[in-house]
């Protein structure tokens, strides 16, 4: 009779080469398998020791596919990760790579894509609401308001 760890392990291990997630993801797939706590603890644990399962890696790899291929904002990007259960160090570390520079032009740019004249206030503010909306801090939504309506 197989190990149930090791088949965890095995399990675990083939789901994050699919795609990447973070501990809680992979225990809550592996729990939907049937797995016991011990069991998927234990995978788990060796899936860290061995490299292939990095909560750090996964916030920053998602960090910068949400800032790239999304235009999100970092409390967007924030609270996502919070929400899949990454810890804080690790959601702050994925963070602090973005400047306040790198975010403005990222803001500003979302804007020129979306189009539309930012002539009057209320196209203005429905601009600055779909900036923070998207995660963006209300100072860098308003500076990149305020350079597409020049």
């Amino acid at each position: 009779m197989a190990d149930p760890a090791q088949e965890a392990f095995g399990k675990g291990l083939a789901a994050i080469r699919r795609r990447e997630r973070c501990r809680r993801e992979l225990d809550e797939w592996l729990a939907k398998r049937g797995y016991e706590f011990e069991d998927r603890t234990a995978a788990l644990d060796r899936l860290e020791e061995v490299g292939e399962l990095d909560d750090s890696r996964f916030a920053r790899r998602y960090a910068e596919d949400k800032r790239e291929l999304s235009g999100w904002g970092p409390e967007r990007i924030r609270e996502a990760l919070v929400a899949r259960g990454v810890a804080t160090m690790d959601v702050d570390d994925a963070l602090d790579a973005d400047s306040y520079d790198e975010q403005l032009d990222r803001a500003t740019e979302l804007l020129e894509r979306k189009g539309g004249d930012l002539d009057s206030d209320v196209a203005r503010g429905r601009a600055l609401g779909f900036l923070t909306r998207r995660g963006y801090e209300y100072e860098i939504a308003y500076e990149a308001v305020r350079r597409n309506a020049a």
